[in-house]
């Protein structure tokens, strides 16, 4: 198939494009059939040299069968040679099917989270409502410690005091 496109030309940060007539299974900047025109992206979107088309020799290629690619169509419609509509592609920005997984997965995650606190904050206030409405429980009363093991202890801390000798 034949196809009118561009073909890289200039140095590294100063490109310049031929528009060329090729096979389409040829090398980019490699073999053609002919030049039909030029195209030069740093000139002014104004200026009448940035694109040179040899009309004549384009219309004999397209009536032989060349199809334009969608750059050179578009200056193709700018010279009236050709219909150029812009493509519309829906689905350009739908993530791919391993994407969708990974947020639908992502998605249920943090949905079971969400439920998971709230069943947490429920069973916390069941739990607050059910000890406020049960009767508070009376307290134990203390068990009293042996009066004998009481009155032991301060008796043994006592001589010790009176041995220590007072200075003064």
């Amino acid at each position: 198939m034949l196809k009118i496109r561009l073909a890289r030309g200039g140095t590294k940060k100063r490109p310049y494009y031929s528009i060329v007539v090729a096979d389409s299974h040829s090398p980019r900047d490699g073999r053609f059939i002919e030049k039909v025109g030029t195209y030069n992206p740093l000139l002014k979107r104004d200026d009448p040299t940035r694109v040179t088309l040899k009309i004549e020799t384009i219309q004999e290629w397209i009536r032989k069968g060349a199809q334009p690619t969608d750059r050179v169509a578009r200056f193709l419609a700018q010279a009236g040679l050709v219909e150029w509509a812009h493509g519309n592609n829906p689905k350009k920005a739908v993530p791919g099917k391993k994407a969708q997984e990974r947020a639908a997965e992502k998605a249920q995650k943090e949905t079971d989270r969400i439920e998971a606190e709230a069943r947490a904050k429920a069973e916390a206030a069941e739990a607050a409502a059910a000890a406020a409405a049960a009767p508070a429980p009376e307290p134990e009363p203390d068990v009293v410690a042996e009066p004998e093991a009481a009155a032991e202890e301060p008796a043994a801390e006592a001589p010790a005091a009176e041995d220590a000798p007072v200075e003064g």
